[in-house]
């Protein structure tokens, strides 16, 4: 799964690497579930960058209390379930990241990582909705999740989908509606691009939002 990360590049980094305008951006050491994460869609001409709360909530759902639930979708299955086959097709997204946590299991204790993909912004493969009740608005997201490569495997069983400069073109592309192209792409990122290192466990607080969350435990 995904369930914590990180976006600390400067504005200028991550508008001039996804070809963006930044309206609003503060870096962040420790985004999750249910705040507010910076995605990229497209309507086929021109890239827009901004906030969805993480945590999909469906344009069907009764209670928006479900996004809690929706933080990750199985790549595998995207197109089978009632809250993402839709979505699939016609709202997809980028989310924007320079690294992610995961916790490694341990006889004692689960040992928090951030793993990094060549020291660099990248992008999680995301779908999004917008939910509406009377007065009240929720456009909101989730970040597919596939299984892991040769690296993450020693990590955890899950790993998110991450998305190279021409799959990111694809996956933002609104005219291509057909699945099984669309599908062809959620699967693991090569391995040898990625690194890890251990960090303290402070980063296990969503409170906690300071660059201790990312130091290495080796400086």
């Amino acid at each position: 799964m995904c369930g914590r990360f990180t976006l600390t590049a400067t504005k200028e980094q991550i508008e001039k690497q996804l070809n963006v305008h930044l309206d609003d951006y503060e870096p962040r050491f420790n985004i999750a579930p249910s705040q507010p994460v910076l995605s990229v869609i497209s309507d086929g001409k021109k890239r827009k960058a901004g906030y969805l709360k993480w945590g999909l909530v469906p344009v069907w759902a009764k209670d928006p209390k479900i996004g809690y639930k929706m933080i990750n979708a199985r790549g595998e299955t995207v197109d089978e379930k009632p809250a993402f086959k839709r979505l699939l097709k016609r709202r997809r997204c980028l989310i924007v990241t320079d690294g992610f946590y995961e916790w490694k299991r341990t006889d004692e204790t689960k040992q928090p990582y951030r793993i990094t993909v060549n020291d660099r912004i990248f992008t999680f493969a995301g779908l999004w909705d917008r939910w509406k009740s009377g007065d009240e608005e929720i456009v909101s997201c989730t970040i597919l999740t596939t299984a892991p490569n040769e690296f993450m495997r020693d990590i955890h069983d899950r790993m998110p989908v991450i998305l190279g400069d021409e799959e990111r073109k694809v996956w933002l592309d609104p005219s291509i509606e057909d699945k099984e192209i669309v599908k062809d792409i959620i699967k693991p990122y090569p391995a040898q691009y990625m690194t890890a290192h251990e960090v303290s466990t402070y980063v296990n607080n969503p409170r906690n939002e300071s660059e201790e969350c990312i130091k290495s435990l080796s400086e």
